[in-house]
């Protein structure tokens, strides 16, 4: 097995949610998060992508909608609604016990104002600001935002956060 030697960019992340309007309009005025495409609808019978989309997601899937989005650092984010089956469905392929995402992060060197601007419009603080490295005015903070999906803030970078860190877990 070969090495590689420099560490690999992530693509994208993606996320599922009842609402992909409310969603959509979340991301963009409380994230800040920008549209590349979409919002679309992807059936099971499309001739282009219907059998990968019922190889990923399972035989029962027929419909969904999505919209692709960008963060500032190029990250491409992903909101998804599924239309047939339904989201919480007996039929979901995939379910939380089973691995998957447990958050996403961003950087935001104003946590308090961003917590507040969550909790303002739907989503919730689920953690206090913790001050990880009180020298360097480090923090993190969990929040949900209003469908469910868990975000941590860090008031830095990641590579601030965890470069040449002793240990602060």
């Amino acid at each position: 097995m070969s090495v590689t030697q420099y560490p690999r960019a992530i693509n994208h992340i993606a996320i599922s949610v009842p609402d992909l309007d409310k969603a959509l309009t979340w991301y963009q005025e409380v994230l800040g998060l920008t549209i590349i495409r979409g919002p679309t609808e992807l059936t099971a019978d499309d001739p282009k992508v219907g059998n990968a989309l019922q190889d990923i997601f399972g035989s029962q899937f027929k419909k969904l909608r999505i919209v692709w989005l960008s963060s500032s650092n190029n990250i491409g984010f992903e909101i998804f609604q599924f239309i047939a089956p339904k989201q919480g469905t007996e039929n979901d392929q995939s379910q939380y016990w089973n691995g998957g995402i447990i958050h996403f992060s961003i950087t935001e060197p104003n946590i308090e104002g961003l917590v507040k601007k969550v909790s303002e419009t739907g989503g919730k603080q689920l953690t206090k600001i913790w001050e990880i490295n009180p020298e360097k005015h480090y923090k993190l903070v969990f929040c949900a935002d209003p469908f469910g999906n868990m975000i941590e803030i860090y008031s830095h970078s990641f590579e601030q956060f965890h470069a040449n860190v002793v240990s602060f877990i």
